[in-house]
C-alpha cells in the first residue's frame, strides 16, 4: 500500500504537521511517515511560519487554533513561499466561517478533528472537484456537543460560570451536563 502512494505523491514527499496537541501530532506523524511522507512536526505558530520560511513542504496539515495564535497565519505563509503546497486544516471547531476563511487564503481541504491518517491522506491527494464520501462513523449529535462543551470548559480554565456564559447556558445545567460520562 505504501508503494502505491509514494508514487501518487511525487518526486517530493515533505509534509509539514503543525498541532498543539503533542502525542495527536506524534501519532500523525507516525502514521503518514509508514504511508511514505516525510513528516516534520511544529508545536506552534511560531515554529511552523520558521519551518515555512526556510524549508517550504509540498503537503501541510495545519490545527486552526493553536496556543500561540491561528494556523491560518501558518497558512498563509506557506502560500506565499511555496503556491503549490497541499494544505489542510483541522480543527476541533467545524464551523463554515472558518472553512471558508482556510480555503479563501490557500487550504486545499478542511477536516474536522478527530481525524485519521487515512482522512488525511485523503485530503491531501485529493486532485478531484467531488465531495468526499462521509464518514462512515460519524460522531453523533450528543457526542459532537459534548466535545464542544469540554473544549470551551477546558478554554475557560475549568471554570463552569465562565463556561456557562460563553455558551449561553445555565450555570446549573452545564454541571449536569458535566457531571455525566462522555456519549456514544
Amino acid at each position: 500500500m505504501a508503494d502505491d502512494l509514494t508514487a501518487e505523491l511525487g518526486p517530493d514527499r515533505t509534509l509539514l504537521l503543525v498541532d498543539d496537541d503533542e502525542p495527536f501530532v506524534k501519532r500523525l506523524a507516525k502514521a503518514m511517515e509508514k504511508r511514505g511522507f516525510l513528516p516534520e512536526t511544529a508545536e506552534s505558530v511560531a515554529a511552523g511560519k520558521a519551518i515555512a520560511m526556510t524549508r517550504p513542504p509540498a503537503y501541510a496539515v495545519v490545527d486552526l487554533r493553536l496556543e500561540d495564535g491561528n494556523g491560518l497565519d501558518v497558512v498563509e505563509t506557506l502560500r506565499e513561499r511555496r503556491p503549490d503546497c497541499r494544505i489542510v486544516v483541522l480543527t476541533g471547531y467545524g464551523a463554515i466561517a472558518t472553512a471558508v476563511a482556510a480555503v479563501k487564503i490557500g487550504a486545499t481541504d478542511y477536516l474536522s478533528k478527530p481525524a485519521d491518517a487515512n482522512d488525511v491522506t485523503n485530503a491531501l491527494l485529493s486532485r478531484t472537484e467531488t465531495l468526499p464520501a462521509p464518514p462512515e462513523n460519524p460522531m453523533s449529535a450528543d457526542r459532537v456537543r459534548w466535545e464542544h462543551i469540554q473544549r470551551v470548559y477546558e478554554m475557560c480554565d475549568r471554570n463552569v460560570s465562565e463556561t456557562a456564559r460563553r455558551l449561553s447556558m445555565h450555570r446549573r445545567t452545564l454541571q449536569r451536563i458535566l457531571a455525566k460520562r462522555s456519549p456514544k
